[in-house]
């Protein structure tokens, strides 16, 4: 038995697999497990998982001292429209801050464009008096009287949830907040969410947005953290549950019910945050991540060991790949791009006979056809099947059958007919295009954040990063792949590296030269101990740090540039050193500084965040030397096209130093690592897979 109480379980519940890991006090893994995501109740593959990890270890309930949760759910509930009917509440005169949006279509000449859904319709739009100015001050008093029809107009349209979004409440809350206390008195069942707790910033329509996007999934969201924190105390768990955010944070249950937006692509996050970690561990400075699940590829840039933040992003979008076509929502997030290219991922001919993949996907039921749980339409992983890439007999410790023949048929009657292609054709077309729509999504995510993916290191994980890892890299000019342990549970392991944070940006507009020190001091000190309170409800214990940013800009401009700020206390004599430092990022962006412009602050923000554990520092190994194979197996070759055989390798039987030439199988549980012809592989002293692409003087 282990230490009591010393044991850690993160459990990611994804699109098709729900992942779980179980760690010692020392951040060991003693077990892992991916269980078939259960859509209709997803606490129910969560326990089987966790369930799953405790009786592999002889470890009880009672010894867990934290357990860390992400979910897809959030995501998918916005992007399949299965919310609360949500009715809005905005300031008189601005009923059709939604209609109007940014005045622009997102694609000019699309004589059918579709607009995007923005969930709330105008019939289901209401307004109220009272007005505050962008300082704050009452300009009109909020009118008490009009709240009695207002909750007869929300009774009859049958309102479920209200987000209240009213002019310059991020400066003035005190109309919101009594709007609430009427409305909950009359409609006590009511779910509100109210602008400046959501997202206290200026540009009312972005801060509408993502009010009615917290409002639309907060009953299902509420009634889902209730249930998994009920069912897990049921079965014996005494620790709070933290939830993942997707700022690559965590919070705690009851602030994840009240900003449930702040949970939208968690399960990610958390992949970032893993492959920080080994860049850090690595010493490698730029790094590109992917994540490949079930449902959906995931890619993300880091530098310096920090994955790449935004404060802004978009779901559901009418046009897959134009900005603008989706609703914005404004939180802080890790910024990533996520495409529909999964294990899962169906591939179809579309009517110009051309063969495409995704995005839809056969999730976890019915799943590929190979899984012979009643799917039918060929999928990514029916080609890789197909293709001899993954061992039938040992896919996820044997607990999940591999029926080969399905995989063949599915692929020859959807697809192979229509293109007179043998199955393995089709196979081998399927993963040429997945892996290029990946590689092209990362080519691309790069060339707009001004970045080169061609010195990076790419860390591959999930279900099948380390399948498709050679292939996908080889597209996008990376040679050199790292896949960490336990890489198909990735995203949960990076879950256990997250600390307890939380972040706030508030607007406060002042230019430069008229900062008012004082107020802006007692102003942090607000968001300072509203957002310790929350960590303090995670992190007990511990020291605690602070990041402050100011988003300034020159006087008429658009959009605004982050500025670190130093954590105390702003003084008169830090004006002229925040002048020059907003000077010289500008310069750096834009080539140019413009002397002698007002400059102005719109927002300021304050991350609190508790001590997350210290790296880990593995011996260097000097000598290679090759390793023995367990067997071998027919494989179609991804760089000949022609079938041949490749050398597999069990994973667990591999030590630092040991070589592995390519094509070859490098077999886990819940995994497989696929070495294409033109790569090598070794161990590091760290036993993570390092894959490194043959070329001419690169050796």
């Amino acid at each position: 038995m282990h230490n009591k109480n010393a044991l850690r379980l993160a459990v990611d519940i994804g699109g098709t697999f729900t992942d779980t890991v179980l760690v010692d006090e020392q951040g060991h893994i003693l077990a892992t497990a991916k269980t078939p995501t259960t859509p209709k109740n997803p606490t129910l593959g969560a326990l089987a998982g966790a369930k799953y990890v405790l009786d592999k270890t002889g470890a009880d309930w009672p010894q867990i001292s934290g357990f860390i949760h992400g979910t897809t759910l959030a995501t998918n509930a916005l992007i399949e429209r299965r919310g609360a009917v949500v009715a809005t509440v905005t300031s008189e005169g601005f009923r059709d801050i939604l209609e109007i949006a940014y005045e622009r279509r997102y694609n000019q000449y699309e004589i059918n464009l579709v607009k995007p859904d923005l969930i709330v319709l105008r019939a289901r739009a209401f307004t109220i008096k009272g007005r505050m100015d962008a300082r704050g001050q009452e300009l009109q008093p909020f009118d008490d009287g009009a709240v009695s029809r207002l909750v007869e107009e929300l009774s009859a349209c049958g309102a479920e949830a209200v987000a209240i979004c009213l002019m310059h409440a991020y400066a003035n809350p005190t109309h919101e907040l009594r709007l609430r206390e009427l409305l909950l008195a009359a409609l006590p069942d009511l779910t509100i969410s109210l602008s400046h707790e959501v997202s206290p910033e200026a540009r009312e329509f972005d801060r509408l947005s993502t009010t009615i996007a917290n409002a639309y999934i907060q009953p299902q969201l509420e009634s889902y953290l209730a249930d998994f924190q009920a069912r897990f105390s049921d079965e014996g768990l005494r620790c709070p549950i933290l939830m993942m955010t997707a700022g690559g944070g965590m919070t705690t249950m009851q602030t994840a019910a009240r900003l449930p937006i702040r949970l939208v692509e968690s399960g990610p996050a958390g992949g970032a945050i893993l492959a920080a970690r080994i860049a850090a561990e690595t010493g490698e400075r730029e790094v590109l991540s992917f994540d490949m699940g079930g449902t959906t590829a995931k890619l993300c840039l880091i530098d310096r060991y920090r994955p790449q933040t935004a404060r802004k992003f978009e779901i559901a979008r009418a046009a897959r790949f134009i900005k603008g076509s989706g609703m914005p929502v404004r939180i802080p997030v890790i910024e990533m791009i996520e495409i529909g290219a999964g294990g899962g991922s169906i591939a179809h001919v579309d009517r110009l006979g051309r063969l495409q993949v995704g995005p839809e996907s056969a999730g976890s039921e019915p799943g590929p056809a190979a899984f012979a749980k009643g799917g039918t339409n060929p999928t990514v992983t029916d080609a890789d099947v197909v293709q001899g890439l993954i061992e039938p007999g040992r896919f996820a410790e044997g607990r999940l059958g591999i029926d080969t023949d399905a995989a063949e048929t599915a692929l020859a009657s959807g697809i192979g007919q229509a293109l007179e292609l043998s199955s393995a054709q089709v196979a081998h077309g399927v993963s040429e295009i997945v892996d290029e729509n990946m590689a092209a999504a990362g080519r691309m995510h790069a060339v707009e954040s001004g970045k080169d993916l061609g010195a990076r290191l790419m860390i591959a994980f999930g279900g099948n990063g380390p399948l498709h890892a050679t292939r996908v890299a080889r597209r996008a000019q990376v040679d050199r792949i790292l896949v960490p342990r336990d890489p198909g549970v990735g995203s949960a392991v990076g879950f256990l590296f997250a600390p307890v944070s939380f972040e706030i940006i508030r607007s406060r507009y002042s230019t430069l030269e008229a900062l008012d020190l004082e107020g802006l001091n007692a102003f942090f000190d607000a968001m300072i101990s509203e957002a310790e309170a929350v960590v303090r409800a995670g992190a007990p214990e511990g020291r605690l740090t602070r990041q402050r940013q100011a988003f300034m800009r020159y006087h008429g401009q658009g959009h605004e540039i982050e500025i670190t700020l130093p954590d105390r206390a702003l003084k008169e004599a830090d004006i002229p050193a925040l002048r020059k430092t907003f000077e010289e990022e500008y310069s750096r962006q834009f080539s140019r500084a413009v002397p002698g412009m007002t400059i102005e602050v719109l927002n300021w923000a304050l991350e609190v965040t508790s001590e997350p554990p210290a790296l880990e520092h593995y011996p260097e190994t000097l000598e290679k030397k090759p390793a023995r194979p367990d067997g071998q197996r027919r494989i179609l070759c991804d760089v000949t096209g022609e079938w041949r055989e490749a050398d597999i390798h069990e994973r667990a039987a591999l030590r630092p130093g040991d070589q592995v030439s390519g094509p070859a199988l490098i077999i886990e549980p819940q995994t497989t690592t696929f070495v294409s012809a033109d790569f090598s592989a070794h161990l590091d002293g760290g036993s993570n897979i390092w894959l490194i692409r043959k070329r001419e003087g690169n050796r």
